[in-house]
């Protein structure tokens, strides 16, 4: 016995039967939605894998919340740098909570001032670049203190220093709060920074003894 022949789809949309063309056409349609939304689930799933991969790196790798700061030994690189200076450079005993980030010579190439600078870091984290410069002329100063007249003078340790107060806005002083600055002989020393008196003045006295010896040349 036949079996009746199965109806015909009857698609609402077109109140009639569907063709064999319209079938095929409705089920490659569904076939292509049904593999785009699978691929945006395999996107999704590979990028949840991904980020959780690397929060447990995150987690297991160790950190350590201390900023990082360079110590330099400023000592050695001045002891290296001497044979080639005609003058002694300053080398300065400090406290040991006292820490350097930065030391080099400058040659002063191009008709440049040369000089020796060493970047300090007080006990309460705050600057004084220490520059020694030789043969320095007023343009070189005014770079290094712009704007900035002379407000007064200080004895410390036997040495003169002129005083300098930057009279800028808080916001624009950058690393340049207070200076001091004296001469002897070819060398001009010049401390400047965001450290107070107190710091400037410890700086100022271990740096006498140099002042002393190149005053004495």
């Amino acid at each position: 016995m036949s079996r009746a022949p199965k109806p015909l789809r009857v698609v609402a949309e077109l109140g009639r039967p569907e063709t064999p063309q319209e079938t095929a056409d409705r089920l490659a349609e569904n076939s292509r939605k049904y593999r785009s939304h699978k691929t945006v689930n395999n996107l999704v799933l590979s990028l949840l894998v991904t980020v959780g991969a690397v929060l447990v790196l995150v987690l297991l790798v160790p950190r350590n919340d201390n900023p990082i700061t360079r110590d330099i030994d400023y000592a050695s690189i001045a002891a290296q740098t001497q044979p080639v200076v005609g003058h002694a450079l300053a080398s300065p005993v400090l406290p040991v909570d006292w820490s350097a980030n930065d030391a080099e010579w400058r040659a002063g190439t191009n008709g440049q001032v040369p000089s020796w600078y060493i970047g300090l870091l007080t006990p309460d984290n705050q600057y004084i670049g220490f520059n020694q410069a030789f043969d320095a002329n007023p343009t070189w100063l005014a770079q290094k203190l712009p704007d900035s007249p002379v407000v007064d003078t200080v004895s410390i340790a036997g040495v003169t220093w002129d005083v300098y107060r930057n009279s800028a806005a808080a916001a624009d002083r950058g690393n340049f709060d207070y200076a001091l600055v004296t001469t002897a002989g070819t060398s001009t020393y010049v401390l400047i920074g965001t450290a107070s008196t107190g710091d400037f003045e410890t700086l100022a006295t271990a740096l006498a003894p140099n002042v002393a010896e190149n005053a004495a040349e």
